[in-house]
């Protein structure tokens, strides 16, 4: 509209305004002299009089003029907009319909009608001119901005006005073809760590072992190659990879099976290899991005190696693999390692406080009680975190015996005593978990989170301490009282060594996590129950703690009867809504089912005292019942895990369970057998 007023081409009577201003004024000085003129002269009023009507007479026709010339003017506007607006309509590359009340087509500008050819679209409905275009416009009706979607094979920007029943669509194929080859295009990062190299390797001949070096890099090439990556040899042990986004979706596809295909071919051969990798995408920075790909390579080892992480900076990782059990990699060196690096931190710091997960059981407790010792070992105070109101019966048994260890009770202290004793150069160990959101006091390590050592035997989850001084996490160990007790070699021989209450705690919670020495179990496992054994553990007094009583066996039998089958080789229980079962009694009756022939995994869904909604997962090793539990919320093994949820029901939590075991979910991949 600007151009219609440029001063070029304004109208004349728009460019004379002054004069007609002037005329008018010249016209009140007129009439003025004429009353004057008779004041003094007829003869000159008569003259003024005459001059007044002729300006008159003068002015009227051009007022009319003036009128006239705006009433065409505004005509021919108007006339010049509304053919603009209807040849815009027309011609512009935008499609546009008018719709009626009963979805009827009333209008569309040619735009729109090329992509319909020759076809009469006017007067007939949407669902049958194209049910594609009018699934679109329902889908999108309320949107208040337009959205990108795809018709006919294109991309249009698509925009619904339901008030005026009119769609927009403008085609952006082109950009967004070129949005989708910068998808495409965006680097990532990986890093290929071969887990157990230097464990095969130190048996094997130098022929065998460059045979071995072949072999895998030949395969890792081959692989390289048929996703369009870049593999660099970094060490015997370790590659770079660089690839494009668009490859790592075709990777994430085929589920990585390049860690089968190493492991299996290489187990036939005796020395079975198993491959982790962290890959990490979406960064602009490439020094972020190595940096992401080193932390996530870091989960996968922290969660027992054999399977990849991919995660951006600040999103969700992804897990693929991880499907059989970790493999025995720590040696002595390293626990004399973490064992002196362990000392040191403690010889820095004024305090000591231990904690384990929230209703803990007897290996956290009994590594709560190591923890303490090794304190006590280095002069250092020590203080057991612990909330004595929300315990399980064996723990309670437990906390009983202490009462003949003043020492020890004395040590054991609440959530609220422990932040009042807390000071700047205090120091916090997490013992048998690594999630911050489960330990008894999260507010705890919240003031010491620049203070925490993790001592821990589940694989490592998403959910993890930030600075953390000391990281020492075995997921193929039994249980966090076996790593406490390695520890216990290296520490000083002249200090109190550990006594009964202590012993027997940790060599129950040993018992306890490997189901009787019969999971999880390797000839680590038995040297530490032997040295425990020799310190004294009472196995009468362990088997007390151990006692089920008549309320918990008749609840976790009636669980049993509860069963339901998935797929035939998973049961399923579900406890009723109004009923809260102990969280130790649903693990019971899990375990009870697994001995059951047939059954290859087990799930028990009971509600909580807390409210939640717990499932307690088991598996013989054909299923990981760790990546479930992990889509769930919570985590655990590859043969066991947990998750509590809140806000659900009973029901709606077996819902969402048995969709995740029929491959319903397609947020995560699928969880497979062995």
């Amino acid at each position: 509209m600007n151009g219609f007023f440029s001063r070029d081409n304004l109208p004349e009577f728009l460019r004379n305004k002054r004069l007609r201003g002037l005329a008018l004024f010249i016209m009140c000085l007129s009439l003025i002299g004429v009353v004057m003129a008779f004041i003094f002269s007829w003869i000159l009023g008569v003259a003024f009089l005459v001059l007044i009507i002729v300006s008159s007479v003068f002015a009227f026709n051009t007022m009319n003029e003036i009128s006239a010339d705006m009433n065409r003017y505004i005509a021919d506007l108007s006339f010049r907009i509304n053919r603009g607006e209807q040849e815009a309509l027309i011609d512009m590359p935008v499609g546009v319909m008018m719709f009626g009340d009963n979805d009827a087509i009333e209008w569309v500008n040619p735009y729109l009608q090329r992509y319909f050819g020759d076809e009469t679209v006017l007067s007939r409905r949407l669902n049958d001119v194209d049910p594609e275009l009018e699934q679109l416009i329902e889908a999108h009706a309320s949107d208040e901005h337009a959205q990108t979607v795809t018709w006919r094979e294109r991309q249009f920007s698509f925009l619904v006005q339901k008030d005026v029943r009119a769609v927009y669509l403008m085609e952006v194929t082109h950009f967004a073809q070129i949005q989708s080859r910068y998808d495409n295009e965006r680097l990532a990062i990986g890093q290929v760590f071969l887990d157990n190299y230097d464990e095969i390797t130190q048996s094997m001949t130098d022929q065998d072992v460059s045979n071995l070096r072949n072999y895998v890099t030949n395969e890792l090439s081959v692989w390289a190659q048929k996703f369009g990556m870049y593999l660099k040899h970094l060490d015997d042990d370790h590659f770079l990879v660089f690839l494009y986004a668009k490859s790592l979706t075709a990777i994430e596809e085929d589920k990585f099976s390049i860690l089968d295909t190493i492991r299996e071919n290489t187990s036939k051969q005796n020395f079975p290899l198993t491959l982790s990798m962290g890959i990490a995408y979406g960064g602009a920075d490439l020094a972020k991005l190595a940096d992401q790909a080193q932390s996530n390579l870091d989960l996968a080892l922290g969660r027992g190696g054999d399977q990849v992480v991919v995660r951006a900076q600040d999103e969700e990782a992804r897990f693929y693999g991880g499907k059989t059990n970790p493999m025995e990699k720590r040696t002595r060196v390293r626990a004399r390692m973490i064992s002196q690096a362990l000392q040191e931190l403690m010889s820095q710091a004024d305090t000591i406080f231990v904690q384990g997960h929230q209703q803990p059981d007897m290996d956290a407790i009994g590594a709560c009680m190591g923890i303490r010792r090794i304190a006590q070992m280095n002069g250092k105070e020590c203080y057991i975190v612990l909330d004595q109101e929300k315990i399980h019966s064996d723990v309670q048994r437990l906390m009983v015996a202490t009462k003949d260890y003043p020492e020890i009770a004395d040590a054991i202290i609440t959530p609220d005593e422990a932040l009042n004793k807390v000071t700047k150069q205090s120091m916090l160990v997490m013992v048998d978990h690594s999630k911050t959101s489960l330990s008894i006091s999260p507010e705890l390590y919240e003031r010491l989170e620049n203070r925490t050592v993790i001592i821990d035997h589940h694989r490592r989850g998403e959910e993890f301490p930030e600075n953390p001084m000391l990281v020492y996490i075995e997921p193929y160990a039994s249980s966090t009282c076996e790593l406490i007790t390695e520890m216990f070699e290296y520490q000083s021989q002249e200090s109190e060594p550990v006594n009964k209450i202590e012993a027997t705690a940790m060599l129950t919670g040993i018992f306890i996590d490997t189901k009787s020495f019969s999971l999880r179990t390797g000839s680590r496992t038995f040297d530490a129950a032997s040295y425990l054994r020799s310190a004294g553990a009472d196995l009468v007094q362990m088997q007390q703690f151990m006692k089920e009583n008549v309320d918990s066996y008749l609840q976790r039998n009636h669980l049993i009867e509860l069963v339901e089958f998935i797929n035939g080789d998973l049961a399923v229980v579900t406890g009723e809504e109004d009923q809260i079962y102990d969280s130790v009694t649903a693990a019971q009756a899990a375990d009870s089912l697994l001995n059951m022939s047939g059954i290859d995994a087990s799930f028990v869904i009971t509600k909580r005292d807390d409210g939640r909604i717990g499932i307690s997962a088991r598996s013989t090793g054909q299923l990981n019942v760790q990546i479930i539990m992990e889509k769930m919320g919570g985590g655990g093994h590859l043969s066991s895990g947990a998750t509590q949820i809140s806000d659900s029901t009973v029901s709606d939590v077996k819902q969402q369970l048995v969709a995740i075991l029929n491959g319903e979910d397609e947020e995560e991949p699928t969880p497979e057998k062995e």
